[in-house]
């Protein structure tokens, strides 16, 4: 499939594949953990960091913050400022009412450290949720094949697909994730912190695999965090679902950055 560029960001860059995303990201995390030993400490601060819109620039004001956040002599912007090229532009075109919406109001900067907060989460669970009983995973609506009407059903807790194309991003990642025994589900479900808690309930020992664009995946790696929940995740190649766009538009991830999280 050619090149998905998505409403604010894409995995893609200036690239024909993703792998340079990915490679960027991981390279980036090894060279902090030189600096910040310990996963989960440099997971805290970037995570505290990214809460707050205007504390990024401010780290630069601080010689050791400033320090942390270098990478191979260049800022962590710079590294990854090919994958963001139109938040700027999406933030300058939102509506009053939509500024009140804290994932469509994402700062660039924040994209940076949830691409650094993804890859640390899925280090630090990773291994503890291959021994998760049972595994579940939620991809989204958008990457349906939409030449065709979407077939899936509800099940006990979201949407099954039925693989009724091949063509369909949804099947690829139902067919891997099954050969791992992780049950994927399409996510429709709104209210998710209410579903987490209930599964939680139910599952004292699930794990929880999410596809999601960046901003919803971290918030969803978060929610499942503060439930005690270990979970991983892959973001998507490029946001273009209705919240984004207006209307849904196909999107992709990378398959095999899927299978190496949960091989």
């Amino acid at each position: 499939m050619e090149n998905i560029i998505g409403k604010t960001y894409s995995l893609y860059g200036n690239s024909t594949t993703t792998v340079h995303y990915f490679q960027t990201v991981k390279e980036i995390v090894d060279h902090l953990l030189q600096k910040q030993p310990g996963e989960q400490q440099l997971l805290d601060m970037v995570q505290k960091t990214s809460k707050d819109k205007g504390i990024f620039k401010k780290l630069f004001k601080y010689r050791a913050a400033e320090k942390l956040f270098y990478f191979n002599e260049e800022k962590i912007d710079t590294a990854l400022s090919k994958f963001t090229s139109d938040v700027k532009k999406h933030l300058k075109g939102l509506s009053l009412f939509q500024r009140f919406d804290a994932t469509l109001t994402t700062k660039e900067h924040q994209y940076y450290l949830y691409m650094l907060e993804i890859e640390l989460v899925n280090r630090i669970y990773k291994h503890t949720f291959k021994n998760c009983e049972p595994k579940i995973a939620f991809l989204p609506h958008c990457l349906r094949d939409f030449r065709l009407k979407c077939l899936s059903y509800p099940d006990d807790i979201d949407h099954i697909c039925k693989g009724c194309t091949k063509n369909c991003y949804i099947n690829y990642g139902s067919v891997l994730l099954k050969k791992y025994r992780i049950k994927p589900y399409i996510s429709v479900v709104i209210d998710q912190p209410n579903l987490f808690k209930q599964l939680k309930q139910n599952y004292p020992h699930i794990g929880m695999l999410g596809v999601a664009c960046v901003p919803e995946l971290v918030r969803g790696m978060r929610l499942c965090m503060s439930l005690n929940i270990p979970a991983v995740g892959i973001p998507l190649d490029a946001n273009n679902c209705a919240r984004w766009r207006g209307q849904a538009f196909e999107t992709t991830f990378n398959l095999k950055e899927l299978e190496k999280l949960v091989r």
